[in-house]
């Protein structure tokens, strides 16, 4: 293997630059990838055009990326042989493991740990990618590339309608039909809700919900008298944290998914007192990459409607660019051709 490779590395707001760095080796208990395909997030955005993500800011050159499949090449001591040669999907939030939340198994509010592409911590707009063993999870056979990185926003999907205690047989509504909003959406309809509705300002995103199943795919300002009994909020939209409180039912629940900004206290939240309407937060997963597999193995869930748009590596700063402009669903980028 040549030791050098090709990685996309942030230097500040919209100066992203392709470099050569040399390729990582697999220390104990570490695989080494040839990172296939990485999808671009909300956070990848916000870092590449602001320079920071919520309280986080770029303090020094990383390089981007937590959504990310590949095939393993090589592992370090103490990992089994047999992960060779196997396409995976990486947990990037990699916690302490040791800290009361982490053995409570709510390793995602572990405050000891790093996310890989949350700077300082590199992520996987390279072509090659050290990580812990521990935080693969083998993707589905037959699962193109382009769509093994979305098991991380599936994985996100289960864990936010748990949050909330959805049970079969309810109603659910979804605001925001980005990645997120539309694989909640399909997870609900899955694990057998009675009626899902989707909402978004942009119907083309509408268009792609009703392609993957969502048949009640609709405009904010049709959803006048909609009553469900559990709100997922993903948009991050402060209108759309309104729609959802006054579509929740009394004794409901409705689980923040999006990230709100903080402008968001100017919502309406009279009515989650007067009714005892249960708001919940979700941040990332824990133990949902498991979950996340079997509804794609199992055919219930379809991420390849997803991808919109994939860019080699060396175009990686026009792929953040387009996922930036708010285009389409999901923009890959694909990082080497080994497979």
């Amino acid at each position: 293997m040549n030791r050098t490779m090709s990685a996309a590395v942030l230097h500040g707001a919209g100066d992203l630059r392709v470099e050569q760095r040399a390729v990582p080796r697999a220390s104990a208990g570490q695989a080494l990838l040839a990172v296939g395909h990485v999808g671009l997030c909300g956070s990848d955005v916000h870092y590449y055009r602001d320079g920071r993500n919520g309280n986080n800011e770029l303090r020094a050159p990383a390089v981007l990326g937590h959504e990310i499949g590949g095939r393993v090449v090589e592992v370090g001591p103490e990992v089994p042989d047999e992960l060779v040669g196997g396409t995976v999907v990486v947990e990037p939030a990699v916690p302490c493991r040791h800290c009361s939340l982490c053995t409570a198994g709510r390793y995602n509010l572990c405050g000891n740990g790093h996310c890989l592409g949350s700077p300082p911590s590199d992520g996987g707009l390279a072509e090659y990618l050290a990580v812990d063993a521990a935080q693969l999870h083998r993707a589905p056979e037959g699962l193109p590339a382009a769509a093994v990185p979305s098991l991380e926003p599936l994985a996100v999907a289960v864990h936010a309608l748990r949050r909330t205690g959805f049970a079969p047989g309810q109603s659910v509504l979804v605001t925001g039909a980005g990645p997120v909003g539309l694989l909640v959406a399909q997870v609900a309809l899955a694990w057998g809700a009675r009626r899902v509705t989707i909402s978004d300002v942009d119907e083309s995103r509408l268009e792609v919900a009703r392609a993957v199943g969502v048949e009640r795919a609709f405009r904010p300002d049709e959803l006048d008298g909609l009553r469900v009994e559990r709100t997922l909020e993903c948009s991050g939209a402060v209108s759309a944290l309104d729609t959802g409180v006054a579509a929740t039912v009394p004794g409901g629940r409705l689980g923040l998914v999006g990230t709100v900004p903080d402008e968001a206290v100017r919502a309406r939240l009279a009515p989650v007192q007067r009714y005892e309407i249960d708001l919940v937060g979700a941040f990332r997963y824990a133990g949902g990459f498991p979950e996340a597999i079997r509804l794609v193995e199992d055919g219930a869930v379809d991420l390849v409607a997803l991808g919109t748009a994939n860019y080699p590596l060396e175009r990686a700063a026009e792929a953040l660019g387009r996922a930036s402009g708010g285009t389409g669903v999901k923009t890959t980028v694909e990082c080497t051709t080994e497979r």
